[in-house]
């Protein structure tokens, strides 16, 4: 069955021109027009990814990406008119898995959809070595085969884009890693001005991880480095 996306736009021209672009590439197509539409279309269970406009009537597009994490981790790209970084920011620390401002390129666009599906559907292994064991550090325990977060024996809800930084991190214990460096092996694409992205999914794992996000204990910045997730024994 092919995969399925929702776009959501309140201009519906916009709709259609997106539907016949991915409908070109194969995807099925569910469409809404403003964020009370998007909730109810979201919990279908074949939806793959959603595309949302930001300025709609009803309810905007980031108060529903905030909803529907509350329910899916599926890969969500929001499509907005502004292209401020503090805009993209924004929108990423809301839950968003990707950003694209407007007017974009279809075949960008068409690109950004590609890479999140791949992501979600495979979270293939960052390294090439078969299966790794269970990774234990502290109160944070590491499954690559199940590609499951547990912190003091509870899961740890990830989008996508979450799980593919902490499966890298946890991966490779104590290992710096920059920014580009992460961006490009999540992304799977180059790395420009990545630095803001990687910054807010960091943020937004630590705060699902540590107890005190000020002085975390585990995901930590090397300032002007990159950053690293901290091996520690495991206490009695």
């Amino acid at each position: 069955m092919n995969e399925c996306v929702l776009v959501v736009d309140d201009d519906r021209e916009i709709v259609k021109a997106i539907s016949i672009l991915l409908e070109k590439e194969g995807y099925r197509v569910l469409k809404a027009y403003n964020g009370m539409e998007a909730l109810d279309l979201a919990l279908d269970p074949s939806l793959r990814l959603i595309l949302m406009d930001v300025m709609m009537p009803q309810l905007d597009g980031l108060s529903a990406v905030l909803k529907i994490r509350e329910q899916r981790n599926l890969p969500i790209i929001v499509l907005s008119a502004k292209s401020e970084d503090s805009d993209k920011i924004l929108g990423l620390s809301m839950g968003a898995d990707d950003y694209v401002a407007k007017p974009f390129h279809p075949q960008e666009l068409v690109a950004r959809v590609r890479s999140q599906l791949r992501r979600y559907t495979s979270l293939g292994d960052v390294n090439a070595a078969g299966r790794a064991k269970a990774v234990v550090t502290g109160r944070l325990r590491y499954d690559p085969e199940t590609r499951e977060l547990l912190a003091d024996g509870e899961p740890v809800r990830l989008t996508a884009t979450e799980l593919k930084i902490v499966d890298l991190l946890m991966r490779n214990l104590g290992r710096i890693f920059p920014a580009e460096e992460i961006y490009r092996r999540v992304w799977n694409e180059e790395a420009f001005a990545a630095e803001n992205t990687v910054m807010v999914h960091i943020r937004r794992i630590r705060e699902k991880i540590e107890l005190n996000t000020k002085e975390p204990e585990y995901l930590k910045v090397v300032w002007g480095i990159g950053y690293k997730m901290e091996k520690i024994e495991a206490r009695c």
